[in-house]
């Protein structure tokens, strides 16, 4: 079973990632703010992060940036899901290492399959 790690301050956001991606046969983990998030990163080596950008401790570019700069978790796919949607934003993400940058409010389905194509799930 692939391991997703659900990294957002806002736990409603939490909970619908969670609910809809269990229901596909994902495990999912989650944490509330960034140091949290990094800490959980690093233990359970998921397959896949969602990663909101404004949160508590540590923000979500300096995670991206951490993880994808140490060779142990650089192939780890992160999907960066924010409300900053700014062009600018977006190449922050990018320069980072985020894979997807999706703005809030956005479609669950829409992330659901951006997972399972992350995945090599149909």
């Amino acid at each position: 079973m692939k391991k997703i790690l659900i990294v957002d301050d806002e736990a409603d956001i939490i909970e619908i990632l969670q609910f809809v991606l269990e229901a596909e046969d994902f495990k999912c983990y989650s944490a509330f703010d960034g140091e949290e998030g990094l800490r959980l990163a690093k233990e359970i080596h998921p397959d896949l992060i969602i990663l909101d950008v404004m949160m508590p401790k540590i923000n979500g570019y300096k995670i991206s940036r951490l993880l994808k700069y140490d060779s142990k978790y650089k192939d780890i796919p992160i999907l960066m899901i924010t409300a900053r949607s700014q062009e600018e934003d977006k190449i922050i993400g990018e320069e980072t290492g985020a894979d997807e940058y999706i703005t809030k409010p956005f479609k669950v389905d829409y992330v659901v399959e951006k997972v399972k194509s992350y995945l090599g799930q149909k």
